[in-house]
């Protein structure tokens, strides 16, 4: 069987300014990210038809601005999480919706809000979090018990998944030193990027010395909030032959509806990535053996070890060994991860920063921090919790 994905190519891509508290407007940013996507995809703004994006400038706005009249190609979280618009655009470029779609995410720091949760709610058993036998389990979606952790005072992700990390520490013996190697990996990198917001060395003691956030968490646990945008092109795959540089192909994606939410999956502590990771693989004849890199989602150290182990890089309980001492993950290691500097030390754009990077390491682009044998096949991966998305991307 043929999947849409495969009419699919990943044609342009495109960054903005990254800093932090930069005061320059997002759709200043979007903009920025959108023309770079475009040009560098050999383009002209009149050739894009489609738009999707996650509801940051509006798809109107970049319309105005480019003077173009772009389909609305999908937007929000669907089932594939923050990845979503991609997705939306690879099947409107195979069913001939448009030819070329252009997508961004663009981030600004600006202060959150708490869910609203009902007066003095009691917390929730934590039989219900663990040990409640699987045809106890309610049906639940993505945020269904979002209430249910804000009423037990855990207000934020780095709680929740704290809980996810705590669970995997006592049923491998996963260590806090461990967590550690994915932080100082991405530093590492990060400091061969020169748009990353943190490119000082980092070490063991300074990580393990971090003030605390949440058991286990402690600061650079946890990834960097910025202001930035980026875009990407995706094109029909026939486009290939006249792209400016190597096209990057879409080989497979997968995606998960958010059963189970944030803590009634029978196979807790696992997540929605094992729900995407097992559509994906589903989708092609490739198998983790042939990835040659990984920019894996990283808003928490452990969702990386999490990712490594739904893709298949590593059995239940083994991405904590995987990782330990950086040298498998290194640029010039069995699996390099996280090239550009993740989201811990580079920044938090959602994923799409890791898009970026896996693109221009199969293309060959990267530069200094450019892999030492350049891959053939990467993966890339957003989200954790209830909901995420991958794409498994040749070139």
């Amino acid at each position: 069987m043929k999947y849409f994905e495969k009419d699919a190519i990943l044609s342009g891509i495109g960054i903005s300014r990254i800093g932090r508290r930069t005061g320059i407007p997002g759709r200043d940013l979007t903009m920025e990210a959108v023309r770079a996507a475009i040009d560098d995809a050999g383009l002209q703004p009149a050739d894009i038809d489609g738009i999707a994006t996650l509801g940051d400038t509006p798809a109107a706005e970049v319309n105005a601005e480019l003077q173009i009249d772009a389909a609305d190609c999908g937007s929000g979280f669907g089932t594939g999480g923050l990845l979503s618009p991609v997705m939306s655009a690879c099947r409107a470029v195979a069913e001939g919706r448009a030819r070329h779609v252009v997508i961004y995410r663009t981030i600004q720091m600006l202060g959150g809000t708490v869910l609203p949760q009902q007066k003095n709610a009691p917390a929730p058993p934590l039989a219900r979090m663990f040990d409640a036998p699987e045809g106890e389990r309610p049906a639940v979606g993505a945020m269904d018990d979002i209430n249910d952790l804000v009423a037990a005072h855990a207000y934020s992700a780095a709680n929740w998944l704290a809980l996810n990390c705590r669970r995997h520490m006592e049923l491998y013996g996963t260590t806090k030193e461990q967590l550690g190697w994915v932080a100082l990996n991405g530093r590492r990198n990060a400091a061969l990027n020169p748009l990353a917001v943190y490119r000082d060395p980092m070490t063991m003691d300074d990580y393990l010395g971090a003030r605390p956030v949440s058991t286990p968490f402690g600061l650079l646990d946890c990834d960097v909030p910025i202001d930035g945008s980026v875009a990407v092109v995706v094109s029909r795959a026939e486009y290939a032959a006249d792209c400016p540089h190597r096209a990057v192909r879409v080989e497979a994606i997968g995606g998960s509806d958010g059963a189970g939410g944030w803590f009634h999956r029978p196979d807790y502590p696992k997540m929605a990535m094992s729900d995407a990771t097992a559509q994906m693989w589903s989708r092609t004849d490739l198998s983790p053996t042939d990835i040659d890199l990984a920019q894996l989602y990283d808003g928490f150290t452990y969702l990386t070890l999490a990712w490594l182990e739904a893709i298949g890089v590593c059995r239940d309980g083994e991405a904590g060994p995987f990782v330990e001492g950086g040298s498998r993950i290194a640029r010039d290691g069995q699996l390099p991860l996280n090239t550009y500097g993740g989201q811990l030390s580079a920044g938090r754009m959602h994923g799409y920063w890791a898009l970026h990077e896996g693109c221009l390491q199969l293309r060959g682009d990267a530069g200094q921090r450019q892999v030492t044998q350049r891959p053939e096949v990467g993966v890339v991966s957003v989200g954790g919790g209830p909901v995420a998305g991958c794409m498994l991307l040749t070139c």
